[in-house]
């Protein structure tokens, strides 16, 4: 039940695409919920467009916020955001959870770009990015997290991304950083002291007959394929427009 209560917001929001026959995309649900507004844009061809918008501020501590993306056969959905997210203490204080569940039908394909997730000190948010996937399915998923706004601690953000298809566990990774995080997150061998980090995960059927290269993208980057028609692209920068740029440069590179 979505609504306000003495530990926080609870709040669950909906999207449902679904191809019109017309060779165009129909949204049956798009139904926001406390801090998540949903609003449909202009988009062309068979794509249909959503940009999530801020309603309130949250992810706030105590908070317990859903999202899911649902994309019915044949139906083109691109969900973007119209503002970077901020994980904020909150009055209540404690960890706050956003979950995000998307679900793309054989013949689907769904492209889900917001903007970035920003940690602001005293912050404690676990964020949880499952994508489930039918065999013929196509995926682009991006994933910014940035530590701290400018001249800022971070908050503690623990983030966990899985994608299956068809059944299969493809990635199945979870990043936690800041205070009380395990040790070692800032260390050489994961952030190495940048502030920015995101993932890019393209799922395409042509990728089971011709995977990507292994290759590294510059020196704060590198494409990776996983064990399916998928492929990842992991970076870090010192700060999110330096991210963007690469992993906008690894779209282009993947045709995404």
């Amino acid at each position: 039940m979505d609504g306000v209560t003495t530990t926080g917001v609870r709040a669950h929001a909906r999207i449902a695409a679904r191809a019109d026959g017309r060779g165009g995309t129909v949204l049956p649900v798009l139904d926001g919920a406390g801090p998540l507004a949903l609003r449909r844009v202009r988009s062309t061809g068979a794509e249909a467009r959503v940009m999530v918008v801020g309603a309130m501020s949250g992810p706030l501590g105590g908070d317990r916020l859903a999202l899911s993306a649902s994309v019915a056969e044949g139906a083109r959905l691109h969900v973007g955001s119209a503002a970077a997210t901020i994980a904020l203490p909150g009055q209540t204080g404690g960890e706050a959870r956003y979950d995000v569940r998307l679900d793309v039908a054989e013949g689907a394909e769904l492209h889900w770009l917001p903007e970035q997730l920003i940690s602001a000190g005293g912050s404690d948010l676990y964020v949880a990015t499952r994508a489930e996937l039918a065999a013929g399915a196509c995926l682009v998923l991006r994933e910014e997290q940035v530590l701290g706004r400018a001249g800022e601690e971070p908050g503690r953000l623990t983030s966990r991304l899985t994608v299956r298809v068809a059944g299969r566990t493809v990635l199945d990774q979870e990043l936690s950083c800041g205070p009380g995080a395990p040790g070692g997150w800032d260390g050489p061998a994961v952030l190495a002291g940048h502030r920015a980090v995101g993932q890019l995960v393209v799922v395409r059927p042509e990728f089971a007959e011709h995977p990507v290269q292994v290759q590294a993208l510059g020196e704060c980057a590198a494409l990776i394929p996983l064990a399916g028609p998928a492929a990842l692209v992991s970076a870090v920068a010192p700060d999110a427009l330096r991210l963007r740029g690469l992993l906008d440069e690894a779209r282009s590179l993947l045709a995404a």
